[in-house]
């Protein structure tokens, strides 16, 4: 029976975030930081999907699979942030059970679905430069969709083991989670049922989808970078690696600091080395997205300084328009 003492017969229906060890002027410090962090990471890219949208230049399965990966990270801070603003700004309140799992649930669906459009991303720029004439062919609107449906969809179901799993140990106390979010190991510190099983079928999916899409996203670039150094022009080459550079440095942190999270969970020895991991993966890696791979990219620059040339020039022109009836 889930979340049941056994002994005494009470069960646990709610959980008590033990977020950061701060009060007054440094909380409040932390509540304004995280608030700033979290509304840049929605409008940039917010930004960065009205802009593939509305320039036709960017319908390309590159940008198509980039305004994915920036609606994908609105998500992801979503999941987990605004529920550490409340806590911040309001004290610790408790959540229930079901709202925790939720949140589990969602949050690596977030984690899952990232891993297969980095992976997707890694083998889009492995034909584009290594299979160049078969490139628009294999990259059809109906391909590009296809593939971006397959990653949300593995996303989603990936997850539903650990959920279950989580869902049915026992919880009989204390309740308080020493993280900032309804993490995994934070969880499974607080159930009172063996959770061997659990945990070795947890890591072991996390092994696979992290490792495997990291894998074939590293094979992609060796092929990526064999190919590009053998480029005569030195133009040509530099423009080459600047449409991957991005993304390889997002790949490059990404899988970093969830391999260190998920993969080497025991080079995490305290909570508070916790808690300083997960702000990292969860309100600064979402930061650096858009500014490393997005907003620095020339293509989606000019794109945005046609965009609001655009609109002002129609702010202008309505502007006018009022004027001149008036």
């Amino acid at each position: 029976m889930s979340s049941w003492d056994i002994r005494n017969g009470s069960s646990v229906m709610e959980f008590i975030f033990v977020g950061f060890s701060v009060t007054g002027n440094s909380q409040l410090g932390l509540f304004f930081l995280f608030t700033a962090a979290y509304l840049f990471t929605i409008l940039a890219n917010i930004t960065i999907i009205i802009v593939v949208v509305l320039n036709h230049q960017l319908h390309t399965p590159m940008y198509f699979f980039l305004s994915n990966l920036s609606f994908l990270d609105i998500w992801y801070v979503t999941v987990t942030v605004p529920r550490l603003l409340v806590d911040l700004l309001m004290g610790k309140k408790p959540i229930s059970i079901t709202a925790c799992f939720t949140q589990f649930y969602f949050f690596f669906v977030c984690e899952a679905t990232e891993n297969f459009l980095l992976m997707l991303m890694g083998y889009d720029r492995y034909l584009a430069i290594c299979q160049p004439l078969h490139y628009l062919t294999m990259m059809n609107t109906s391909a590009c969709i296809c593939l971006v449906t397959s990653c949300w969809t593995m996303g989603f179901l990936v997850v539903i083991v650990p959920m279950v799993l989580i869902a049915n140990l026992s919880f009989c106390g204390p309740h308080e989670l020493h993280h900032i979010f309804c993490d995994f190991s934070p969880l499974l510190r607080l159930s009172c049922t063996d959770t061997s099983s659990t945990e070795a079928i947890f890591y072991a999916l996390a092994w696979a989808v992290l490792l495997g899409c990291c894998l074939f996203t590293m094979v992609s670039y060796v092929f990526i970078i064999s190919t590009i150094v053998q480029i005569s022009s030195d133009t040509g080459r530099s423009k080459m690696f600047s449409t991957c550079a991005g993304h390889l440095t997002v790949v490059l942190i990404y899988y970093g600091t969830s391999t260190f999270t998920y993969i080497c969970p025991s080079a995490r020895n305290s909570f508070a080395m916790d808690k300083a991991v997960s702000v990292f993966y969860t309100i600064v890696t979402p930061i650096l997205n858009p500014i490393i791979y997005r907003l620095r990219n020339k293509d989606m620059k000019v794109a945005l300084k046609k965009t609001l040339r655009n609109w002002n020039n129609s702010l202008g022109k309505g502007h006018v328009g009022k004027v001149s009836l008036s």
